[in-house]
C-alpha cells in the first residue's frame, strides 16, 4: 500500500471523515466557512450579552488578533446552498483581484456591528439579523468556493 494511502486511512481511522474531508479545502475556504458560516446558528450564554458578542469573541480568537472589527457578517445556512453560487461567475472584482458573484438566493444574515461606544479594552457589538443577498468573493472562476463576503443586497 502506497506511503500516501496509508496515511490517510489511519486519519481517517484516527479522526473520523469530517477533518480528512476538510484537509481537502484551501486555508482561505476554511477559514470563509469557519468565521462566516454559522449553520445551524448557536446560541451563546447570557453572559455574552447577545449573539454578535459571542461570536465576535470566537472570531477574534480564531483570528489570534483582539482588534475589534468594525462589521462582520455570519450566514446561517447549509454550505451546500452557499457554495454553489461559486461554481460559476463571469464577474472579476478588479478591487478585491478575485472573481465575485452575487447570490440569487436571500440568506439569514446575523450583521455584528462593533458599537460606537466600546471601550479600547472590550468589544461590544449590536446584533441586526435580515434576510439578504449576498455578494461573494470566490476562489477561482470555475467550481470556485466562497472566500469572502463584500456586501449585502
Amino acid at each position: 500500500m502506497a506511503p500516501a494511502v496509508a496515511q490517510l486511512l489511519f486519519l481517517q481511522l484516527v479522526l473520523g471523515p469530517t477533518p480528512v474531508e476538510n484537509i481537502k479545502l484551501h486555508p482561505e475556504v476554511q477559514n470563509f466557512r469557519t468565521l462566516h458560516v454559522d449553520y445551524p446558528k448557536v446560541t451563546y450564554a447570557e453572559g455574552f450579552q447577545g449573539y454578535c458578542n459571542g461570536f465576535m469573541a470566537y472570531v477574534r480568537g480564531r483570528r489570534q488578533n483582539w482588534y475589534c472589527p468594525e462589521i462582520h457578517y455570519v450566514l446561517h445556512a447549509p454550505w451546500k446552498d452557499i457554495q454553489k453560487f461559486c461554481s460559476y461567475t463571469d464577474y472579476f472584482c478588479d478591487v478585491y483581484n478575485e472573481y465575485c458573484t452575487l447570490t440569487r438566493d436571500f440568506f439569514s444574515v446575523t450583521t455584528c456591528t462593533l458599537d460606537p461606544d466600546h471601550t479600547s479594552i472590550s468589544c461590544s457589538y449590536t446584533t441586526n439579523i435580515t434576510r439578504r443577498r449576498v455578494y461573494l468573493l470566490c476562489s477561482r472562476r470555475y467550481k470556485g468556493d466562497p472566500i469572502g463576503i463584500i456586501s449585502l443586497v
